[in-house]
């Protein structure tokens, strides 16, 4: 991995708050991903499941987590099975880890290969009531592929029809949503490698230039600072591409006088950072394109004081609205005869704010998170109110990640990325 190593105090703290959650005598199985075929030899590069890395840290594929805090034997009450390495796969793949490297990584004592999974397995059920599957509920997945985790849950009813079933993701939801020091720390580093990849580009920005060019600058910088690269596909849309809000393309010549939206950020040992700026091509900003810019970005700060412990999600947004209609209204774009006769179901704001404000990010960009329980400490969000104008070819966006605290407004991950216009401007023109 091209990160640095993680104290496993982490992923053992990471467990025992998934434990003390359990039914008694229950046991919770984590696969770990699959490799996804392309074609012919070809596959997409291997990445973890974050739920197995979060709670052991082994970033290795063919990896079972196994939790059983009731089992009699305390050796077996956490159990890692790793794929057992040999000269072969050393030669073609690079050497695995061994039992005493898993048990570094993960704090976990007792490290099996995996193909002594079945026999141990098994007798472990005969003392188990229940097993934890951990299926995908995330309110924003919409996944089709049978996954590792899937043939394991479909195997494990067929084999143990009379044991009890229960399901690991409102643990998860619960306890992913609120960060430790050392997830924050490591969320800090994303959000620093993604500043590194803005200020490169800043100077690098002009006319003439293609969004894959700027891609590639991200990328470089991003990578040679230890990430293995975007946390998610990049967005990098000039002109009337900022409208689209999930345009990847990023295979348009930037123009004089366009705006460009940047929604793109480092991942760093897995964890994400989530940024958008919007920068003029050209190094200076119109007045039209002041005033818009600075609607959105005063919203954004409103936003953010709002994020406190005790908010409902839900409500946050509704406030948002009230503040984006605001300055929808000072920009030209809604009056009040718009406001009143709106619809309660789509307000008017969302002609020109479409999306939401905020999600948890961590582990994955749109990451696990309580949403319809009140905020708390430690929680870690987006910010990213936008204005998408088609008709004057131009859509601004601008998101920081931010950790809310227990009194007072949140931290900002990214309070030293350039966004304040003068700052942009200054850059751009050294």
């Amino acid at each position: 991995m091209k990160y640095f190593p993680i104290d496993s105090n982490l992923f053992v703290k990471n467990r025992k708050k998934f434990m003390a959650q359990m039914k008694p005598k229950s046991i919770a199985v984590f696969n770990s991903n699959d490799i996804y075929p392309i074609g012919a030899d070809s596959t997409l590069p291997f990445e973890q499941s974050r739920d197995i890395f979060y709670l052991s840290g082994a970033d290795q594929e063919e990896t079972i987590l196994l939790l059983f805090p009731d089992a009699m034997d305390p050796k077996k009450r956490e159990i890692l099975f790793v794929r057992e390495t040999n000269d072969h796969i050393a030669v073609w793949e690079g050497a695995k880890l061994t039992k005493e490297q898993a048990t570094e990584v993960s704090g976990i004592e007792t490290v099996c290969w995996l193909k002594e999974f079945d026999k141990i397995f098994f007798d472990l059920m005969t003392e188990a009531d229940t097993i934890y599957f951990n299926t995908n509920e995330h309110y924003r997945q919409a996944v089709e592929t049978q996954t590792r985790e899937d043939r394991f849950i479909e195997k494990c009813k067929k084999d143990f029809p009379a044991h009890q079933w229960a399901k690991s993701n409102p643990i998860l939801q619960q306890i992913r949503g609120i960060k430790e020091p050392e997830e924050i720390a490591l969320m800090q580093t994303a959000c620093d490698i993604t500043e590194k990849g803005f200020r490169r580009i800043l100077e690098f920005v002009k006319p003439g230039v293609w969004e894959y060019e700027i891609e590639a600058e991200f990328l470089h910088e991003f990578v040679r600072n230890r990430s293995k690269g975007y946390a998610y596909s990049p967005i990098i849309a000039a002109g009337n591409n900022a409208n689209v809000l999930h345009y990847l393309e990023n295979n348009r010549q930037v123009k004089d006088g366009d705006m460009i939206l940047l929604d793109l950020a480092a991942e760093y040992a897995n964890y994400s950072s989530d940024m958008t700026r919007t920068i003029p091509a050209n190094g200076r900003f119109t007045d039209r394109q002041k005033q818009v810019y600075s609607a959105v970005l005063r919203v954004k700060n409103e936003a953010t004081k709002m994020l406190v412990p005790g908010v409902i999600w839900a409500e946050f947004h509704k406030e948002v609205g009230k503040v984006m209609t605001s300055e929808l209204i000072g920009l030209g774009l809604l009056d009040k005869a718009d406001v009143q006769n709106e619809n309660p179901d789509w307000p008017a704001y969302k002609k020109y704010f479409m999306h939401g404000t905020s999600h948890h990010i961590g582990l994955n960009t749109h990451d696990y998170g309580e949403l319809k329980t009140p905020m708390k400490a430690n929680m870690v969000f987006t910010v990213e109110p936008g204005i998408y104008i088609p008709a004057e070819g131009m859509g601004v966006r601008l998101e920081d990640d931010v950790v809310i605290q227990e009194k007072g407004e949140p931290f900002n991950l990214m309070r030293n990325i350039p966004i304040e216009i003068g700052e942009i401007e200054e850059l751009m023109n050294k």
